[in-house]
């Protein structure tokens, strides 16, 4: 049995920590949302990917990939557009417990990274999934959107989906409806996914989706009514794989 869905919403971000962007269209394959988190940042003295929860400002640089030419864009609006090339270098980071080998590459970018962050970074390539948390997409309902918005206080939480950066955001009618599609064909458009855990949340979600800056104690909304893991996070939204490729085109 399979769960139809409409999708409202779908994108991600092309290098790790930028802006969430959403899409006209986004194309899935079996690795996920083509060109999600297909570029990170890398302290390389460190051997580290540098995640967004702890350098938030990555949230207010806006990135976007035409073809294999990456936009770079800082808040003040000092730009970058350039197609990143291999320099040849190789480095292995680990990420979440699994080493992952990224390829350094040359061009203005990690500059202009390294101008916003104020510490030298470098723009790498990643292998597909090499630096996401657990399932490569990840889908998220309206109606959890509006009662989580009802039960924070905060009418503007409904329109800041990008916020928990979902892959796909779909309607539905109940909250957290998708909770209870693990292991269920949820068809949307084209595409078919198969429907995995509920996705634990860190402090990122305090964050403005665009400008990065501690706004709003929605982790401690979650908290207080939503189911919490061993470490204490709060679930909000699932993970998905794909099984059946295609290309989404909200509504």
């Amino acid at each position: 049995m399979s769960i139809e869905a409409t999708p409202v919403a779908a994108g991600f971000a092309p290098v790790k920590g930028t802006r969430h962007q959403t899409y006209d269209a986004v194309e899935l394959d079996e690795d996920g949302a083509v060109g999600d988190r297909g570029f990170c940042l890398v302290d390389v003295e460190r051997r580290r990917v540098l995640k967004t929860v702890q350098n938030p400002t990555l949230i207010a640089v806006t990135a976007m990939l035409e073809g294999r030419r990456l936009d770079v864009v800082l808040p003040d609006g000092v730009a970058a557009s350039a197609e990143p090339s291999p320099t040849g270098e190789t480095v292995t980071c680990d990420y979440w417990g699994r080493a992952v080998e990224l390829a350094l590459l040359d061009g203005p970018h990690g500059a202009l990274f390294s101008q916003h962050l104020g510490r030298d970074v470098r723009l790498a390539a990643a292998p597909r999934g090499g630096v996401i948390f657990g399932d490569a997409v990840t889908v998220l309902g309206t109606a959890s959107l509006r009662d989580l918005a009802k039960r924070a206080g905060d009418p503007g939480l409904v329109a800041q989906a990008a916020r928990f950066r979902p892959t796909l955001v779909v309607e539905t009618d109940e909250p957290y409806a998708e909770e209870r599609w693990l292991g269920q064909e949820l068809r949307v458009g084209g595409v078919r996914l198969r429907v995995g855990v509920p996705i634990p949340r860190c402090a990122v979600i305090d964050l403005d989706p665009a400008s990065g800056v501690r706004d709003l104690p929605v982790l401690k909304a979650l908290a207080s009514y939503r189911p919490l893991n061993r470490a204490g996070e709060p679930c909000f939204g699932v993970f998905a794989r794909v099984d059946g490729p295609g290309t989404l085109s909200p509504v």
